[in-house]
């Protein structure tokens, strides 16, 4: 069975791009093993037949891998640290920040982000770059239509100023959709740009080995700007950012130095 998997994890590799070798191994295999038994499947090797062969079970091994979680102001209390403590230092200096929403998901991250920064500066100065390895979020996020369980955070002023109703469904002002690029990016393989003013990867990490966890610490901290901000999940503690050339700024946030 782990020669299976092993094998698997090359195959996928050779026909993604995605090195699944590089996510936490017990975690993935069981979501992908659930998988492959719910579609009717006996191992990895008859599971990775299929998917080559079936572009709506490829994409749908994708979904299953990428873990598509994601809210609105997702733990609330670390957007008010953004943004009342971290965004007005930036703006100081520099009222054209270059941002980018890495794993944005189904694009809830970034819409926070712009709804944030509306606060301080025009909603024409917004740029935001957003990215995710998976296409089918990506087109959801651009559409922004939510389900009531994706806003249970939001402040009611935003919620009223940003949101039209429509059924049980919230679709995000043109403005605010506006202010938002999405790309394809695998945060594995591909180059990161920059350099950018702020960077949140958050509820992402988590899933990496801490090899990877590493290659992809080096790479953030390579992308921001000296004194640019780094903003992490809830679980995701650096425990030493120095390694890094970051500084802890407050709670998940690191500073580059």
């Amino acid at each position: 069975m782990a020669d299976d998997y092993q094998l698997f994890i090359q195959n996928i590799k050779k026909k993604t791009g995605i090195d699944l070798s590089q996510y936490k191994e017990a975690q993935m295999k069981r979501r992908l093993t659930s998988l492959y038994e719910k579609r009717g499947f006996h191992t990895f090797q008859d599971f990775y037949n299929g998917v080559s062969k079936e572009a709506e079970l490829l994409q749908e091994f994708l979904d299953r891998m990428t873990i598509n979680v994601s809210e609105f102001y997702r733990n609330a209390k670390r957007w008010e640290v953004l943004e009342k403590k971290i965004l007005p230092k930036m703006l100081e200096k520099n009222k054209r920040l270059k941002i980018w929403s890495a794993a944005c998901s189904t694009g809830e991250e970034p819409y926070t982000i712009a709804m944030i920064l509306s606060k301080f500066i025009p909603m024409p100065q917004i740029d935001i770059l957003a990215t995710d390895i998976d296409e089918i979020v990506l087109e959801r996020a651009k559409k922004a239509i939510y389900p009531e369980r994706s806003l249970n955070e939001v402040p009611q002023d935003i919620k009223r100023k940003f949101f039209t109703q429509d059924g049980s469904f919230h679709q995000v002002a043109d403005e605010i959709k506006k202010t938002v690029t999405f790309r394809k990016q695998n945060l594995l393989a591909d180059s990161f740009g920059g350099p950018f003013d702020l960077i949140v990867c958050r509820n992402v990490l988590i899933y990496f080995t801490e090899e990877a966890k590493d290659g992809l610490y080096k790479k953030f901290s390579t992308a921001l700007k000296p004194g640019g901000i780094f903003f992490v999940g809830s679980t995701e503690q650096i425990f030493n950012p120095g390694l890094y050339q970051l500084e802890t700024e407050d709670t998940f946030f690191y500073r580059r130095k």
